[in-house]
C-alpha cells in the first residue's frame, strides 16, 4: 500500500542521452513529478529496453554517439509505432527540430531548458498518448463487434480497405475481392458477412482452384441421384447450404468458359438446377468472389466471360499485398507470435533487431507468408526471445536498399531508363524483385517528370494514395522534388 506523500506513477519514461550528468538531472527531475523513468546511453541500449517493455514517450538527445537522436527516433517508431517522442537539442536548430517532426517526433526542446519548459512538453506529450491509447481500445472493440479483428493492421491502406468493406457490408451488394495471393482474401469475406445482416446464417467458402471442373459444378450446384458415376444419392450444393447467407467463390478466374456460364445463369436468376434435374431451386444467397489475377486482363484476353464480371465486380474491395503496408509488419509479427505462443508452453518475444530484419524484406508471398516465418521462429528457436537469425529470408524478396537517397533525373543528367536498376547479388541476372521495384522506379520517376511537385497527381495518375507514393518514393530512394506538395 503506498503512503499518500508517494508519488503516483503517471506515465513511463525512457530519457536517452550519452552525456550522463544530463541524463541523471533529466530523469531525477521527471521522477520527483511521479513518472516512472528508465535511462539509456545509446541508441542501441534504448531500441533494446523499448522492445522487451511498455514506453509512454521517448525523451532522446539529437547529438549522439554512435546511433544520433533521429536515427534512434525512426527506429523507435518501428518498434512502438504509438510511442510518443520528444527530441532533446542544444543547438536550437530549426532544420533539425522540423525534419523530427516530419519523422514522427511529437516535439522538441532545447537545452538548456527550464524545469517548467520541460515538465509542460512532457504533460502534453503522455496526455497525447493517453487519448490514442483510448482511440485504439475503442478501434479494437469496434472490429471486435464488427468481424474485423482479424484484419490486423493500422496503414492507410488498411484503413482504407476496412471502411469500404463496412459500407458495402450492409447491402447485398456481390462483391469482387482482388489481391495476390496470400494477402488474406478469404478473411475480407469472412469479415464482410460478419458484418452483414446475414451474419448469423452460413458463410460457405469454396475454392475452385482446389476442385476439378468435372466436379465443380456438382460441388456448387448439387446433383441427383444417379446423375453421373458415383452419384448414389442425391445430394445439396453450395448454394443451397449457403441459402440467406454468403457464399464465397474463390479464385473465381481458375473457371472454364462453359461453368462461368452456368455460374452466370445462377448469378441472374437466383437459381440453381442440381445436376441431373430439371427443376429449378430458389437460393437467397449473397456472392464474395475472389481473384489473384488481373481480371480485366483476363477479359481482354478473352478467358473470362466480360458478362460475368460486370454481374461479379458490383463492388471491388482491392486487399493491398503486404510490400505496400510494411509499416503493419510490427503488429502482424506481434499478432502471429501471440497465437503461436498460445499454443506452445513456452513465450517468445519478438526483439527489435528482428522487427527492422523482416522489415527489410518485401514478403513474395504476403501475410500468408510472414504468419508461417513467425510460426517457424517461434517453433525453432533456441532462445525466447526471437532474433534476425530465426528468420530465414528468401534472398529474392528482399526489398534493395542503398546508403543514399536516389536523386531524381533533373540532378542526374540521366534519363531514366539509365537510374541505378537493381540486380542480383547472384551471377544469375535480375532477380523477379529487382524487375518489380525497377518497373516501379522508372514508373514513379515518369510521373514525377509529367507533374514536377504536385504528387497529388503523381499518385492519382499511378492509382496510389499519397501516403503509398510518399512511402514507395523512400524505400526506392527517391527523393521528393524541391516544393512538393501531397
Amino acid at each position: 500500500m503506498t503512503d499518500a506523500t508517494t508519488p503516483v506513477p503517471r506515465g513511463r519514461i525512457l530519457v536517452v542521452d550519452d552525456q550522463r550528468n544530463m541524463r541523471a538531472t533529466t530523469a531525477l527531475l521527471l521522477r520527483a513529478e511521479g513518472y516512472t523513468v528508465k535511462e539509456a546511453a545509446t541508441g542501441e541500449e534504448a531500441l533494446g529496453m523499448l522492445a522487451q517493455e511498455r514506453v509512454d514517450l521517448l525523451l532522446t538527445d539529437l547529438k549522439m554517439e554512435p546511433m544520433d537522436g533521429l536515427t534512434l527516433l525512426k527506429r523507435a517508431l518501428e518498434v512502438a509505432s504509438r510511442l510518443q517522442v520528444i527530441m532533446m537539442t542544444a543547438f536550437g536548430s530549426i532544420d533539425s527540430a522540423v525534419e523530427a517532426m516530419r519523422l514522427g517526433a511529437y516535439d522538441y526542446v532545447t537545452k538548456p531548458f527550464k524545469e517548467g519548459e520541460l515538465r509542460y512538453r512532457v504533460e502534453r506529450a503522455l496526455e497525447r498518448a493517453r487519448l490514442q491509447a483510448a482511440v485504439d481500445n475503442l478501434a479494437t472493440e469496434f472490429n471486435e463487434r464488427h468481424g474485423l479483428s482479424a484484419l490486423v493492421g493500422r496503414s492507410q491502406a488498411m484503413r482504407e480497405l476496412t471502411t469500404r468493406l463496412l459500407r458495402v457490408a450492409q447491402s447485398d451488394a456481390t462483391v469482387l475481392i482482388q489481391g495476390e495471393s496470400g494477402t488474406g482474401k478469404e478473411l475480407v469475406a469472412r469479415a464482410l458477412h460478419a458484418h452483414s445482416r446475414r451474419s448469423r446464417q452460413p458463410f460457405v467458402p469454396v475454392n475452385c482452384a482446389a476442385i476439378s471442373e468435372t466436379l465443380l459444378e456438382s460441388e456448387l450446384f448439387g446433383h441427383a441421384k444417379g446423375a453421373f458415376t458415383g452419384a448414389v444419392k442425391t445430394r445439396r450444393g453450395l448454394f443451397e447450404e449457403a441459402d440467406n447467407g454468403t457464399l464465397f467463390i474463390d479464385e473465381v478466374t481458375e473457371t472454364s468458359p462453359t461453368f462461368q456460364s452456368k455460374l452466370l445463369r445462377t448469378l441472374q436468376d437466383g437459381e440453381v438446377r442440381r445436376v441431373g434435374e430439371s427443376t429449378a431451386l430458389r437460393v437467397d444467397v449473397r456472392i464474395a468472389a475472389a481473384t489473384n489475377r488481373d481480371i480485366e486482363l483476363e477479359v481482354k484476353e478473352k478467358r473470362f466471360r466480360q458478362d460475368l464480371y460486370y454481374r461479379l465486380n458490383v463492388v471491388l474491395l482491392r486487399v493491398p499485398p503486404l510490400r505496400e503496408r510494411l509499416e503493419d509488419v510490427p503488429a502482424l509479427a506481434q499478432h502471429f507470435l501471440d497465437r503461436a505462443n498460445a499454443r506452445s508452453p513456452r513465450t517468445r518475444r519478438l526483439s527489435a533487431t528482428a522487427v527492422e530484419h523482416l522489415m527489410t524484406y518485401s514478403f513474395p508471398g504476403n501475410v500468408r507468408e510472414l504468419e508461417n516465418l513467425v510460426e517457424q521462429a517461434a517453433a525453432l528457436a533456441e532462445g525466447d526471445e526471437l532474433l534476425p537469425e530465426d528468420f530465414p529470408l528468401r534472398p529474392q524478396g528482399r526489398v534493395l536498399a542503398a546508403t543514399t537517397a536516389m536523386p531524381l533525373p533533373e540532378a542526374t543528367g540521366l534519363p531514366p531508363t539509365d537510374i541505378a536498376r537493381p540486380t542480383s547479388a547472384e551471377a544469375g541476372g535480375p532477380t523477379l524483385a529487382a524487375v518489380v521495384e525497377d518497373a516501379e522506379r522508372r514508373a514513379i520517376v515518369q510521373a514525377l517528370e509529367r507533374h514536377g511537385v504536385d504528387l497529388a497527381r503523381v499518385a492519382d495518375e499511378l492509382g496510389v494514395s499519397s501516403t503509398t507514393l510518399w512511402r514507395k518514393m523512400k524505400r526506392l530512394n527517391l527523393r521528393p522534388p524541391a516544393g512538393a506538395r501531397e
